[in-house]
């Protein structure tokens, strides 16, 4: 659940003033999600035609000092006609306003459904969509560090501590083995790029079997560009709790990108080290609010093992099971 902050009608009605988006006719929060204050509000519009936008107020995980990074990268991505939702900027251009004392935006709404089982077609869009969005981004000159990438596994790995085999018996040796693994086969030469580095079937809204629009680009960082495939090949190749690869969604994902952006023959050979360190970069942020979520709270607690499920997937078929052959 993700309605953190109450917003009073009266107090939105006033934040609205600030924007030329018309009068407050509705809003309602939004359950999805685990770090932000969403709602979705309904206005007259600026023609009186009616609108409808996006209110996020930022709550626990999101530094405000990386939002103007955000802003510009999805002006950015937006401007190169990427389906992304753009931040609106109030009467005087600014983006980040403060309502009921938290940090606060408005942000353009896009139409379209999560799929929680996406069908091959919905893979091959979405893997279109990623390369459309890697080359928009080629000259996007932002930049900032990847907190969640190898250096930042160890610390959360040390962070969960004996609680990792409170999850299940020996997974904590079985992340220092991984660890050590991944240290020492990461690639370091591939290209590097702004990655989205969480693009989830929840953060696709489909229109069918299109692409009606990518969400929450709060993870969004500086890495390697095929890790950003990886991480959504891991996402999309999967049943939820991991217990099933689907090879034909997987790969057509993979065929998508190849088409829009293509993968170079080093980028399509990494990947399997890479989809493991995406693998266990889930395994451990899942298992750290696992272990630091009290079970009565209001957040849902996500499995932990629904990745080390993925990470043996990734341990042990052939690559070309996985990833399909680079023509």
């Amino acid at each position: 659940m993700a309605v953190y902050t109450q917003v009073p009608a009266e107090e939105l009605a006033r934040f609205l003033e600030l924007y030329d988006v018309g009068t407050l006719l509705a809003a309602k929060g939004i359950a999805e999600g685990v770090e932000n204050s969403n709602y979705l509000v309904d206005t007259t519009g600026a023609d009186g035609q009616g609108a409808r936008f996006i209110l996020t107020l930022y709550e626990k995980r999101v530094d405000v000092a990386d939002l103007p990074f955000f802003f510009a990268l999805l002006d950015h991505l937006g401007e190169r006609g990427c389906l992304v939702p753009r931040f609106i900027h109030d009467r005087e251009g600014k983006t980040l306003q403060t309502l009921c004392g938290r940090p606060a935006c408005l942000i353009e709404f896009l139409s379209g459904v999560s799929v929680t089982r996406p069908t091959p077609e919905q893979a091959r869009a979405t893997g279109v969509a990623l390369g459309q969005l890697h080359r928009a981004a080629e000259d996007f000159t932002g930049e900032r560090p990847n907190a969640l990438g190898p250096e930042g596994w160890h610390r959360l790995a040390d962070a969960c501590g004996d609680g990792l085999d409170e999850i299940t018996p020996d997974l904590g040796a079985r992340v220092r083995h991984e660890l050590a693994f991944l240290d020492a086969h990461w690639p370091t030469t591939l290209d590097r790029c702004v990655i989205h580095a969480d693009l989830f079937p929840d953060n696709v809204l489909m229109r069918g079997n299109e692409v009606g629009g990518l969400i929450d680009f709060y993870f969004s960082c500086t890495d390697i560009r095929a890790y950003d495939v990886a991480i959504t090949h891991s996402a999309w190749g999967f049943t939820p709790d991991g217990t099933t690869f689907n090879e034909t969604v997987a790969h057509k994902l993979i065929f998508g990108y190849v088409a829009s952006h293509g993968l170079t023959p080093a980028e399509h050979a990494a990947l399997p080290i890479l989809s493991r360190g995406a693998s266990l970069r889930f395994l451990l942020t899942r298992a750290y609010d696992w272990i630091n979520t009290p079970p009565d709270a209001l957040v849902t607690r996500k499995d932990p093992l629904a990745y080390l499920r993925r990470l043996e997937t990734y341990a042990t078929l052939p690559a070309e099971r996985l990833f399909g052959r680079l023509v």
